[in-house]
């Protein structure tokens, strides 16, 4: 009986050093998300613009997510957590999961942080791609743990062998395959040996937000293996969700409570849950995405191989684009011409990422790139007093950060 007492006093006690710990990192914190470092939507844009600047979906919500959103608006005053819980067990089914091993979220960006959280510290570097998402980052800052950005390799896989080298120290790993920004693949070989030559107490965490875009095998079989890691999963991307929010963590029960000791509770909203349901359960949703992508990706990148522009071959939703010049000049320059493409990475400071939209986007993208190459575009650019926006020829648009 005082060895029970004295277990459940550990326990509690344990669980108040991490709850304490969770809120002492809360303060002052907040989550990173893409359209914040794409700073997506900060102003409103021109009414006939081109946004291919945030890796969103331009088709949006499937026409059977529309409607599982008209038929429980209504509720929406009810928290229907059990939702929540079909929802989980319709994913987990789908992929041969057991249930325990997913937890919900709104969008894929928490579970990231929280993640960071729970697994690295001042004793416990956060090691990444460069370039690379920059979201998990900004949560080791809050961590306080060093940051290790390792460059991809000559064909834009993360280096695993240098990622291992460079943190002996580690406390996780962060793969995203395909990869943001490059679109390009990680094998699941490489994530295999990173997982067997890892620090014994790191994890690996595997963002597969783009994965339906793609080919590449999906590391789903090693959490169910039980190893070391965590896989992300999101409706923002081929579902075409980003502004309702929902996405999984998918790990080890143990991974995911240490994770989530970070989170708190909140409830799914439910309309972004009855999409997502829906979604997961139309058979042709992800294959019919995945070739319409793909066969404006590769479009795109014929007429710009005609045209000699040098780009890294990607098989997502988003590729960079070499300009041979500064990035920021030719984002505000396209911007000009209503047409918004992504951020500049300090490694590559003269490549632009630019999100595959729809056809006619596309096309309207190709025009203005190419008039700003041939120098056609060249205006005065003025940067607002606190950097927030651009002042070019009488338009008050974004400004582009890096």
């Amino acid at each position: 009986m005082a060895l029970e007492k004295n277990r459940s006093c550990r326990s509690r006690r344990s669980f108040l050093q991490v709850s304490a710990a969770a809120a002492a990192v809360a303060v002052g914190y907040r989550i990173v998300t893409e359209p914040m470092l794409a700073h997506a939507g900060s102003i409103p844009y021109p009414k006939d613009a081109v946004l291919i600047n945030a890796n969103e979906n331009p088709l949006g919500p499937c026409g059977v997510a529309c409607d599982a959103v008209n038929s429980v608006a209504s509720q929406g005053g009810r928290y229907s957590d059990w939702m929540t819980g079909d929802l989980i067990k319709t994913f987990a089914a789908a992929e041969g999961l057991n249930p325990e091993y997913v937890r919900a979220f709104p969008g894929s960006s928490g579970p990231l942080h929280y993640s960071v959280l729970a697994f690295t510290s001042p004793a416990k570097s956060y090691v990444t791609a460069d370039p690379g998402y920059e979201a998990g980052a900004h949560a080791a800052k809050a961590s306080g743990a060093r940051v290790v950005n390792v460059p991809l390799t000559k064909t834009y896989a993360h280096d695993v062998k240098a990622m291992l080298a460079a943190a002996p120290d580690a406390g996780m790993f962060y793969i995203c395959t395909p990869n943001n920004p490059t679109g390009t693949l990680t094998s699941h070989a490489d994530i295999e040996f990173l997982l067997a030559n890892k620090p014994k107490d790191s994890i690996l965490l595997v963002d597969e937000a783009y994965i339906h875009f793609s080919d590449a095998s999906t590391a789903l079989d090693l959490v169910k293996a039980d190893k070391d890691l965590i896989v992300l999963r999101t409706f923002s991307k081929i579902y075409g969700m980003a502004g309702l929010r929902c996405g999984f963590g998918i790990a080890r029960p143990d991974l995911l409570e240490k994770m989530t000791a970070f989170s708190g509770w909140s409830a799914m909203p439910i309309t972004a849950v009855a999409a997502a349901t829906a979604s997961v359960k139309d058979p042709r949703l992800v294959p019919e995405r995945k070739q319409i992508n793909a066969t404006i990706r590769e479009t795109t990148f014929q007429w710009l191989s005609k045209n000699g522009y040098s780009f890294v071959p990607s098989q997502s939703n988003c590729f960079m684009l070499d300009a041979k010049r500064p990035a920021k000049d030719v984002i505000a320059l396209m911007a000009a011409q209503k047409v918004f493409i992504g951020r500049p990475w300090p490694v590559w400071p003269t490549h632009v990422r630019v999100t595959v939209g729809t056809q006619s986007e596309m096309e309207r993208f190709q025009e203005a790139f190419q008039h700003v190459m041939s120098g056609g575009a060249a205006s005065t650019l003025r940067l607002a007093p606190d950097s927030s926006t651009i002042h070019l020829d009488g338009l008050v648009l974004p400004a582009i950060r890096g």
